[in-house]
């Protein structure tokens, strides 16, 4: 299950993609474009981009590929001449966030990842999320505490192993290189497909920090070397991974708490400066809130063009099935009721914060989205959920029965006005009223009520 965030996905791109689709409102406005136009629009474009803190070269070289594209033949012979600058942006702001890489799974097992980073970047938890993630494609992961320093750091390795229901390996007064020896042999023994070696941070980068990294490096064979780094510093990440990266072998990047910040710099910089592609990205505090990097759908999500591939897979992932079709059905044959109903906002409930659903939807439903106050509809969804948990089973399956009395104790037992009861109930009754009209008149009538 999706667990809840403090704030959506999509906030790391707030503001940039406001500023963006302004640019391209006004774009759009315009039947044909001239060398000014796109000019001007090149430079809301530099500016929006620098505002969220993406690295100046980046800046300089998207926009002139941008710009060159935009006044040459493929523009100027557009249908809509708008419309092809934002496709332009859209392909490269995607070659920008460069081509996506997987992890390296190749090879006899057991496969060794090693997770580095600056102390605070989020190592300890995304070890445990990709953990989650691995196992759930069919691995048997061995997690590993080999950070011997920071305090209570063993300890919350092992509590997310406990509740993962994965094995954890460590060795007290065993240093670092020693104990991922030892693990890596332990997994041999055991029969384990991966293994995550949870490392050590410092507070900055220094010479001791990067000689035990080193040091593991050569005392195990690595498929991965894979860098921890908090996208809410902005620049700094892009440097921090620079540091790295000239003292050991980076094979790609875990950036973390991009639901954190309404910049997005470090996102899409890192890639272009650094030269080490982007695996994964950290979407909340869950241990389910980790993608694999896409970034044809984060230019989208940047874009304002919504997400509707990884909202299928969130579907796909978290969704009975089977409940679906079978609430699917009912609802075609008229025979829908409020217990169903209760049932299907908990479909919903996995999904994830209800922001998070409303701004990945693509096309207009997305900007609609984006002027739905997150926490007012989830307050909503809450509301509805205790009116619905406030009715007996018999008034859930048979709502005629809730006359004038029975509303008044369902308003109270759930905390809400008869009035909030009521506006329910139309809801229902309207969303009836609609499976009828679709059944009898099939797809026609489904487009009058919606055309």
């Amino acid at each position: 299950m999706f667990e809840e965030t403090s704030r959506s996905f999509d906030f790391m791109f707030e503001n940039l993609t406001t500023r963006l689709n302004k640019v391209f409102d006004k774009l759009n406005r315009r039947g044909k474009l001239s060398e000014s136009d796109v000019d001007e629009a090149m430079r809301e474009v530099r500016l929006a981009l620098l505002e969220a803190d993406v690295h100046y070269k980046v800046v300089k070289d998207f926009v002139a590929r941008v710009r060159e594209r935009s006044i040459g033949h493929e523009v100027s012979k557009a249908l809509n001449p708008g419309q092809q600058v934002v496709k332009i942006v859209n392909e490269e702001l995607i070659a920008t966030l460069g081509e996506p890489e997987r992890l390296n799974m190749r090879g006899p097992k057991p496969r060794t990842i090693m997770l580095v980073g600056l102390q605070g970047s989020g190592k300890t938890t995304h070890a445990g999320k990709l953990a989650k993630l691995l196992r759930g494609q069919g691995e048997r992961v061995l997690l590993v505490a080999a950070d011997p320093y920071r305090p209570a750091a063993v300890q919350q390795l092992q509590t997310l192993g406990e509740r993962l229901g994965i094995e954890v390996f460590t060795e007290p007064g065993i240093a670092p290189p020693d104990l991922a020896k030892h693990a890596v042999q332990r997994a041999e023994r055991g029969g384990f497909g991966v293994v995550i070696l949870d490392t050590a941070g410092r507070s900055q980068l220094d010479d001791a920090l990067m000689d035990e990294i080193r040091a593991i490096n050569s005392k195990v064979d690595l498929a991965e070397i894979l860098l921890v780094v908090d996208s809410m510093i902005g620049q700094e990440a892009v440097n921090i991974a620079e540091g790295f990266r000239d003292a050991v072998p980076l094979t790609g990047l875990i950036l973390t708490k991009i639901d954190g910040d309404a910049r997005g710099g470090a996102a899409i910089s890192i890639r272009s400066v650094t030269g080490v592609p982007i695996k994964f990205l950290g979407t909340g505090e869950g241990l389910d809130a980790i993608e694999v990097f896409d970034p044809s759908r984060l230019s989208s999500r940047i874009l304002g063009m919504g997400d509707i591939l990884g909202l299928i897979e969130r579907a796909e992932s978290a969704l009975d099935q089977e409940t679906a079709q079978r609430q699917a059905e009912k609802m075609m044959a008229g025979e829908f009721t409020l217990e169903d109903f209760k049932e299907q906002l908990g479909q919903v409930r996995k999904l994830g914060p209800i922001g998070q659903i409303l701004e990945m939807l693509p096309g207009g439903m997305g900007q609609a989205a984006r002027q739905v106050d997150p926490n007012e509809a989830e307050s909503q969804l809450k509301m509805t959920e205790a009116i619905i948990n406030s009715m007996t089973v018999k008034e859930r399956r048979n709502p005629k029965l809730l006359n004038a009395s029975r509303r008044r104790r369902i308003a109270a037992g759930s905390g809400t006005e008869v009035q909030d009861v009521n506006r329910l109930l139309k809801q229902y009754r309207d969303a009836q009223r609609m499976f009828k009209t679709i059944r009898k008149s099939g797809m026609s009538g489904l487009s009058r009520l919606f055309g």
